[in-house]
């Protein structure tokens, strides 16, 4: 199996309730990032077995998979249990030995469509450009150095071609003028969305993953935004936004990051 169907099939233990699949492919001392579960193989697998329990059964629909050296990292729909549907991204890290060795992950509530009629996770977006995948990863640090982090906003539309790009954000419409919309609206509300640290830049070809940290109307958030580039420019990109719960409910001290 290659490290992408190891993740594929870890994810999916949510659904068919293979705890001895989930274990073969932890690692022992698997580290865990979402916080509000345990860490280690034996509270995954621990996972799997109380869904597997459950009386409404865990739905798993995958929407996307890339690999980026010893990472891979998916977007996906989840229902766990019948609570409800939410978007997620995954990012799993494999060990010399092939094992599912860490994981970091954001969820949101999956929505109804934006103002540009688009979800959370439509149009399909193949690789490509895998001899540009440097590039593209350069690119996206760049962006989110000088926009996102606004180090430099006036380059801004240097970004884009003439301003145009696909958006999945729930709340904002496409291009530069609905991000600028967004925006305004937000600062009315005496909300900001701030960008403090890049943890993560993930990439294969075209596609790049970027996770980082900041705040969100002034509370700690973990953002998770994904980026098609085409021919240069960023062209089409899909989010997850996740406060990142109070230290004192966390289950595991592996933090967020």
């Amino acid at each position: 199996m290659t490290n992408t169907e190891k993740a594929l099939a870890l994810i999916n233990t949510f659904a068919n309730g293979n705890a001895d699949e989930a274990y073969s492919l932890l690692r022992e001392d698997y580290i865990q990032h979402n916080l509000a579960y345990g860490t280690g193989r034996d509270a995954f697998v621990g996972s799997v077995k109380y869904l597997a329990s459950a009386p409404v059964k865990t739905t798993v629909n995958n929407i996307r998979a890339y690999e980026d050296g010893d990472k891979v990292f998916l977007q996906t729909v989840y229902n766990f249990a019948g609570m409800g549907e939410q978007v997620g991204f995954d990012i799993f890290r494999f060990d010399e030995n092939g094992k599912i060795a860490e994981h970091w992950d954001n969820l949101a509530a999956k929505a109804a469509p934006n103002p540009s009629g688009r979800t959370q996770i439509d149009n399909y977006a193949p690789v490509t450009d895998l001899d540009k995948t440097e590039e593209n990863r350069e690119l996206v640090k760049n962006f989110l150095h000088d926009v996102m982090m606004n180090k430099a906003p006036e380059k801004t539309p240097d970004y884009f071609d003439n301003g145009k790009y696909i958006q999945h954000n729930t709340g904002i419409a496409d291009g530069l003028d609905g991000l600028g919309a967004a925006l305004a609206a937000l600062a009315q509300q005496g909300i900001q969305m701030i960008y403090n640290e890049v943890h993560q830049v993930l990439a294969e070809g075209n596609m790049v993953l970027a996770v980082s940290e900041g705040t969100f109307g002034g509370k700690p958030t973990s953002y998770y935004d994904l980026w098609r580039v085409e021919n240069g420019k960023i062209a089409e990109h899909w989010d997850v936004m996740e406060t990142i719960a109070d230290p004192s409910t966390w289950q595991n001290q592996n933090g967020k990051f």
